[in-house]
């Protein structure tokens, strides 16, 4: 499930969790996402989006989901990392979060998340937040007119 590279519309999950990685893959896909690019690390993460910024004629992610459960300050702190990047605020991205509390959704959003989403351990309410962070996606597609 790798677009890098491909010119096609995809997605970057971001995700230290190859289960839960598993999991939303699944769910996004049902959803109607575009394929998904999993990046299993911190690391990997950073390294392969800073190329795609890095490269004028690369297909940036339509999406960077990011899930990172190694600190709690995980996710924050990889997505100033990501805003940080040269051209890094063209992005959209997504926070994992494992409440939507006002101080945690505060804190995301200050860090440059576009937008949070709760993780839940209920199959269907997981569902349901796939489904919303597709939407998310589709709302912000930028679409090229064509014609005249």
């Amino acid at each position: 499930m790798n677009a890098f590279g491909a010119g096609q519309p995809f997605m970057a999950l971001v995700d230290d969790d190859s289960h839960s990685a598993r999991l939303m893959i699944r769910m996004l896909l049902a959803h109607g996402a575009p394929s998904v690019s999993w990046l299993d690390t911190e690391l990997s993460g950073a390294a392969q989006i800073g190329a795609l910024l890095d490269d004028e004629r690369a297909a940036l992610p339509g999406l960077v989901i990011v899930d990172l459960k190694s600190s709690s300050t995980a996710t924050h702190d990889f997505i100033a990392r990501l805003r940080g990047m040269r051209d890094g605020h063209t992005l959209l991205i997504a926070a994992m979060a494992p409440s939507l509390e006002k101080e945690v959704r505060d804190r995301l959003i200050e860090a440059g998340a576009d937008a949070v989403f709760e993780r839940h351990s209920e199959v269907t309410a997981y569902r349901r937040e796939a489904a919303a962070i597709v939407s998310f996606w589709v709302r912000n597609q930028h679409l090229e007119a064509v014609g005249t």
